[in-house]
């Protein structure tokens, strides 16, 4: 699947996401577009992550996503923030019950 094509009505001409979908389906297409923005293996502060989202967004709401990402899987997190990193298994359409 090309994320690009599926999110061209939320990216912007930088390939960024303009926009948060409220569209379910649209909204964990957008995580996962986000989520592959970040390597596996690595442990990030929340300043880098904040860099990262900053750089694939334009709607400047870093901590919605940031928070999003966490909660549907994609990231882990230290419990007091100060660490995050990539799941080794990232959560895909279908396990959201979507097509």
């Amino acid at each position: 699947m090309d994320l690009e094509i599926e999110l061209k009505n939320y990216l912007d001409d930088q390939s960024r996401l303009k926009i948060y979908p409220s569209k379910r389906k649209y909204k964990i297409l957008a995580l996962i577009f986000l989520a592959s923005k970040f390597e596996k293996g690595i442990i990030y502060s929340e300043k880098e992550i904040n860099e990262i989202l900053d750089n694939a967004h334009a709607f400047n709401d870093r901590c919605l996503i940031r928070r999003e990402l966490f909660n549907k899987g994609f990231l882990g997190r230290l419990n007091d923030c100060s660490k995050y990193w990539l799941e080794e298994k990232q959560p895909e359409l279908s396990d959201f019950k979507i097509n």
